[in-house]
């Protein structure tokens, strides 16, 4: 009887281990700024690559440092309302992380353009894809969030997505990334948080997975 039993419980554990996830196969695009880019560091550190790699997504990176949604950068490229166009054409998922540079340039873009341009990204992904789940992320919490312009552009994020029945991961309340802390960045953040209030090493990718993950699987039902 004890072997038996060893030997059903090894069974299914094998079992549980050769289940594949039912994501297996999908394809999957990261859509956005440094926080996609991952900065300085390897993209393979980062949490939505550690994503789509433990359920078996075919992932496609399209972040790139210093983009805004609204505006077009000299130094960093076409804005992304615009340069959505150059995702692969069949995706399964889409997540869009950004907001930050906005949010930090709000003098020169302006509020009311940033959420005129997200509107056009939203329309331009939707009947370009209209299959696939998109998601959008916001960029994390600082100093002074309840008054500054992060908030302004997270909360028309979450307004104009809203209108389009994106959902949206407000990571700036929701987060568990205390990126006003100095103590905090210091152990999550690249460089040690050293002037850097954005990006995330790898153990901050690793410790914001579940929190992203949780927020993403129930959108994606195949």
């Amino acid at each position: 009887m004890r072997k038996f039993l060893a030997l059903f419980f090894a069974a299914v554990c094998v079992s549980a281990a050769c289940a594949q996830s039912p994501l297996e196969g999908k394809r999957i695009a990261v859509f956005g700024d440094s926080y996609v880019r991952n900065h300085r560091e390897p993209v393979e550190n980062t949490w939505h690559y550690k994503f789509a790699k433990k359920h078996g997504m075919e992932y496609f990176n399209h972040g790139r440092n210093g983009n805004c949604v609204a505006m077009d950068r000299a130094r960093f490229g076409e804005a992304m309302y615009k340069r959505y166009t150059e995702l692969p054409d069949s995706l399964d998922c889409i997540l869009l992380i950004a907001g930050h540079n906005d949010a930090a340039l709000l003098d020169s873009v302006g509020i009311d353009n940033y959420r005129l341009r997200l509107s056009e990204l939203c329309d331009g992904l939707i009947e370009r894809y209209p299959q696939a789940n998109i998601l959008f992320f916001t960029c994390w919490n600082g100093a002074g969030f309840d008054h500054n312009k992060f908030r302004q552009v997270v909360d028309a994020t979450i307004d104009v997505c809203g209108r389009y029945s994106i959902p949206v991961f407000d990571a700036a309340r929701r987060g568990n990334i205390y990126a006003h802390s100095d103590a905090f960045r210091a152990v999550y953040f690249q460089n040690n948080g050293i002037k850097d209030h954005a990006h995330l090493n790898a153990k901050g990718h690793d410790r914001f997975l579940p929190v992203a993950e949780a927020f993403i699987l129930p959108y994606l039902t195949y």
